[in-house]
């Protein structure tokens, strides 16, 4: 893929990103975690509440087709990664850090100062990724209220029957040059 496109989703790129998701989702078979793998993405409704509050992004391809997406939520003075998802054909691309770039100057610009996100701890995608973008793993301490209430409706999910963790990258006014990084880097 070039160097991805970002735009805010539209109403008629959302059946693509429950296709998208369903994609990207099937990786986790392969690390014995079927049922993530078989989760059902995020509903029309939900992603259109995230697309109205012009939280839902896209990287697109040349003929305009979402390849991935990532969906932010602000939360105790940060945004909070919900979601970013690649499809597989384009992984290893960049795409993921510049939707996470993106995120971060849409962030900065809206005077937050983070950028946090829940993971599996143990998928090479997840935490080992996120840290090399400059993401640390919070301590139970460090929790907000908010990313305590996120991590519970998780586990109600089932989603610690794998370790999971919550990471914090902070945000200057200036971005890092992961931020920087062209998306095929």
């Amino acid at each position: 893929m070039h160097t991805p496109r970002i735009r805010t989703a539209t109403p008629d790129d959302l059946p693509a990103l429950r296709d998208l998701e369903r994609a990207a989702g099937a990786c986790f078979r392969d690390l014995g975690m079927d049922a993530v793998a078989d989760d059902e993405p995020p509903a029309l409704e939900v992603l259109e509440g995230f697309r109205r509050a012009g939280r839902a992004w896209v990287a697109v391809d040349r003929d305009d087709r979402p390849r991935a997406y990532c969906l932010c939520a602000p939360v105790d003075g940060a945004l909070h990664v919900e979601q970013v998802s690649v499809h597989p054909a384009v992984a290893r691309r960049g795409v993921g850090r510049a939707l996470l770039a993106h995120a971060a100057d849409r962030a900065r610009a809206e005077g937050l100062t983070a950028l946090t996100l829940t993971t599996f701890t143990e998928v090479p995608w997840n935490a080992p990724y996120y840290a090399r973008l400059g993401f640390r793993t919070l301590t139970a301490a460090e929790l907000t209220e908010g990313l305590r209430t996120l991590r519970a409706e998780e586990a109600a999910h089932g989603l610690d029957r794998w370790p999971r963790v919550c990471m914090r990258r902070d945000l200057t006014a200036d971005p890092t040059p992961v931020d920087r990084a062209p998306a095929n880097g």
